[in-house]
Parts: structure tokens; C-alpha cells; sequence
């Protein structure tokens, strides 16, 4: 695949893989992405995992025709990027290894080498000429490693973006864009919106006509729509109007005032409702709809003087990436010493602009006119 008459595609795809990460499920796989630029001199874009080490030197071989690349630009040191380096060096004994200082580091760390006589260190501002073509380098720490840097071909207008608007799924396989960069967003970027912020604010200064990302399709044609999305992923804004209704439920009493809840506000007019059983529901896509609506319902039982397991690593995963800016409705089922809407609200605590409804349902083992009164009640809540 040609990028441009100048850079051209040698990444792999990923079908062998059920948990990247060792925890996010991807049932269409994923790419690695690679990519050759090209001037008097040549420079190959990120390694790939080592599982496909050879298919991407095979790759690297047949689009250069036999001849060997100068240069390894190392945007990102996560293995699945970097744990081909070693045999790309061996492979091509000549070429010079670019990265950022902190990224070299890691090389010693991981394979026992900073290639300390054939480096190039570059850090903000820097610049590689390959002969008719020059790539700039954008310093992007913790997007979202300290080590990343980000490149730039003036030229034709690429931003290789390292992991920044990747997404999950194979190339091979049609899927909506939003949806699998929405869930790998929030799962592996999410935490760090103000990096992300920074870096966006230095794009914003250049002729982007094409991203070039590590994970998923070359994004080009009208970027506005990637990078609104990003700017408002970033900025932990709603992206949308709707309730997500998350919820635990041991002997399905709470799943039934859930599903009345559900019922409600459909029947008032909500233009989304999400529903996650915890339990068994893709944790990533629980987390991904609670970033993207506006409004929030956690419900569950008292569980050892605590909240049901399933719950408490979903709010963990909120808080850890930056939970703010929503509205929160609690629901608590409890047959004896009920805490859970407590507890909750208390892991919930630290979290920036959070409005809670004033209606926290209470829930004495099963649904009664009293907690039916209060669903109804939490629905208008969250409908005004």
C-alpha cells in the first residue's frame, strides 16, 4: 500500500491474537503499523511484535528491492512496536537507530543494548534529512509512554501519530472507525487527556493531510471528525446525550429495577440507554459508553459491607482515567445493613464536576412501591 509516490505501508496484521494487552478483547485482531519514507535515503517507521519479525522484514525487502534502509525511526517503545528492533539490527548492520533518549533507555532495558555506536537521539524540534525530504520530530510524552515522539513529513503532510488515533481491529477487516478507536482510546490512552491536549495544540499548527498511526487504518480525506473526536475524548466532554445504566446483580432483583429504570426513560424519551451487566459484559465497552454519554447509573448490592466485585474494577477504571464532567445516579440493594450507594459515592469522590442526582434508590431486597416510587423519581432526575 502506497502512502504517497514517497512513504509506503509495511506493517502486519494480527489474527492470532485474542487479548491485547493481555486484556482487551479483539475478536477482529490488530495491526501493527510500519511504514518506509523515502528521499536519497530511506527510513522505516516502527518495528512490529516479534511474532511477525520476519513478514515485516520480507515486507521491508521486497519494497525496497533488495537494497537496505538507512535509518529505524523508534516512535514508541511498547513491545508490540519494539520487539522486532533486534532483529531489524541484525538484519541491516549499517542503519542508524533514532529514537528519544528515554526510549533508548529502554532498548538497554529490553534487549540488553542502546545501540550506543549507530544512534541517533532526537527530541523536540529535531530534524532527520533523508535527502530531498526532511522528517521533524514532536516530542509526545505519556501518549502514552515517556519515550514517544511523533514525526512529521512536511512534505507530503504525514503525521505518523504513534499510538495516538489507533484503534483496535486488523486491516483486513471492515469496521466502523469510531467505535474500536473510541474503546482502545479509553482503555490505553484515556488516562493521559492533558498529553493528549498538548500534543493536539502542536498539530494544530501544521498541514496535517494524513495520519499515520501505529494501530488500525491510515486516516485521510477530512481529519476534522478524528480530531474533534480526539479534542473531545481529551477534554473528557460527553460526546453524546444518553444514560448508561451499569449495574451488578446476584439474584436479579437489581437487574429488574435496572431494566424498569431502562423502561422509563425510553418511555420519556432518552435518545440513548446503555445497559452493561458487569458481570458479564466486555469491561472496556462498559468504560468506553460511560466516557461517551452524559449520564451515568451505577447500581448495586451491599457485598461484604462493600460493593459486588464487578463494580467496584468499573469504577476503579473510571477513576483511574479521569472520571468528570457527568451526572451520576446511585441505586443500592441491601437486605440487611445496606452501604453500597455510600461506598460508591465515595470511590466516586475525588472525581472533577461530578453532579449526583438527588434520588439514590434503596432497594430492601426486592422492588417495592416505595423503590418503584424512586426509580421514577431518578428517571425525571436525569431526564430535567
Amino acid at each position: 500500500m502506497n502512502i504517497s509516490s514517497s512513504i509506503r505501508y509495511v506493517g502486519v496484521n494480527d489474527h492470532e491474537i485474542d487479548l491485547f494487552e493481555g486484556q482487551y478483547v479483539v475478536p477482529n485482531g490488530m495491526a501493527y503499523n510500519s511504514y518506509i519514507v523515502s528521499g536519497e535515503k530511506t527510513a522505516v517507521m516502527d518495528s512490529v511484535d516479534h511474532r511477525f519479525a520476519q513478514e515485516w522484514l520480507g515486507k521491508i525487502s521486497a519494497a525496497l528491492e533488495g537494497s537496505a534502509p538507512d535509518y529505524l525511526v523508534v516512535q514508541h517503545m511498547e513491545p508490540d512496536h519494539s520487539s522486532s528492533i533486534m532483529a531489524f539490527a541484525e538484519a541491516y548492520p549499517q542503519a542508524v537507530i533514532v529514537a528519544s533518549a528515554k526510549a533508548f533507555a529502554m532498548m538497554k532495558a529490553y534487549f540488553g543494548t542502546d545501540f550506543a555506536e549507530r544512534r541517533l537521539v532526537v527530541a523536540e524540534g529535531a530534524q532527520l534529512d533523508l535527502g530531498g525530504r526532511a522528517l521533524s520530530f514532536i516530542a509526545a510524552p505519556m501518549v502514552h509512554w515517556p519515550e514517544v515522539v511523533m514525526t512529521y513529513d512536511a512534505q507530503d503532510g504525514v503525521l505518523f501519530s504513534a499510538d495516538a488515533f489507533g484503534k483496535f481491529g486488523a486491516l483486513d477487516v471492515e469496521e466502523d472507525w469510531a467505535c474500536e478507536a473510541r474503546r482502545y482510546y479509553f482503555g490505553i490512552v484515556g488516562k493521559y487527556g492533558q498529553q493528549v491536549q498538548n500534543v493536539l495544540k502542536k498539530a494544530a499548527a501544521l498541514d496535517i493531510r494524513t495520519i499515520c498511526p501505529l494501530h488500525g487504518p491510515v486516516l485521510t480525506g477530512d481529519l476534522s471528525g478524528y480530531l474533534s473526536l480526539y479534542d473531545t475524548w481529551s477534554s473528557f466532554r460527553p460526546e453524546s446525550k444518553g444514560v448508561v445504566l451499569a449495574y451488578t446483580s446476584v439474584y436479579g432483583h437489581t437487574k429488574e429495577a435496572v431494566e424498569l429504570l431502562e423502561k422509563t426513560l425510553l418511555d420519556m424519551g432518552c435518545p440513548k440507554v446503555a445497559v452493561h451487566d458487569l458481570a458479564r459484559t466486555d469491561m472496556a465497552e462498559a468504560v468506553e459508553d460511560a466516557f461517551r454519554y452524559d449520564r451515568l447509573v451505577l447500581a448495586t448490592t451491599t457485598y461484604n459491607a462493600d460493593i459486588f466485585p464487578f463494580m467496584k474494577e468499573f469504577i476503579h477504571h473510571l477513576t483511574e482515567r479521569g472520571y468528570r464532567s457527568r451526572t451520576v445516579g446511585l441505586m443500592e440493594n441491601g437486605s440487611w445493613a445496606p452501604v453500597a450507594a455510600k461506598v460508591m459515592r465515595g470511590m466516586l469522590e475525588g472525581c472533577k464536576e461530578l453532579t449526583f442526582a438527588p434520588t439514590a434508590v434503596k432497594i430492601s431486597a426486592a422492588l417495592s412501591d416505595e423503590s418503584r416510587a424512586q426509580v421514577a423519581q431518578l428517571a425525571q432526575e436525569l431526564m430535567a
